[in-house]
């Protein structure tokens, strides 16, 4: 699989050629995870609607839930304005983080203003 060369133009990647994607639930906006791509793995995301991404610990690719079945089925993808961050927007099947959590960012809540 191969992007869109004017998609590919505009990324800007990390220097392991790589850019951060945000994972929100369609419909909510909820925040569930943050995962890497890179041209192959966003090319595999726009063209099978499946989530995949680079596992920087593994050195492969995954699409997110083929092990766990907690699949992500990819609604939207967004390119930011200087082009160094996906917006991947999807509807999560179970929990969207590997501890089981709804979210990766359930557990440690930095700071929270009273409303």
């Amino acid at each position: 699989m191969s992007l869109d060369p004017d998609v590919a133009a505009r990324l800007k990647r990390n220097a392991d050629g790589l850019v951060p994607a945000v994972v929100q639930q369609h419909g909510t906006g909820e925040v569930l995870m943050l995962g890497w791509m890179d041209e192959e793995a966003l090319a595999r995301t726009l063209t099978t609607g499946r989530a995949t991404y680079w596992s920087r610990s593994r050195q492969e690719y995954w699409v997110k839930g083929e092990t766990s079945g907690h699949r992500q089925w990819v609604r939207e993808v967004r390119l930011d304005c200087d082009g160094d961050t996906l917006l991947v927007r999807v509807d999560q099947e179970g929990p969207a983080c590997h501890t089981g959590e709804h979210t990766c960012f359930d557990a440690d809540v930095l700071l929270a203003a009273d409303d």
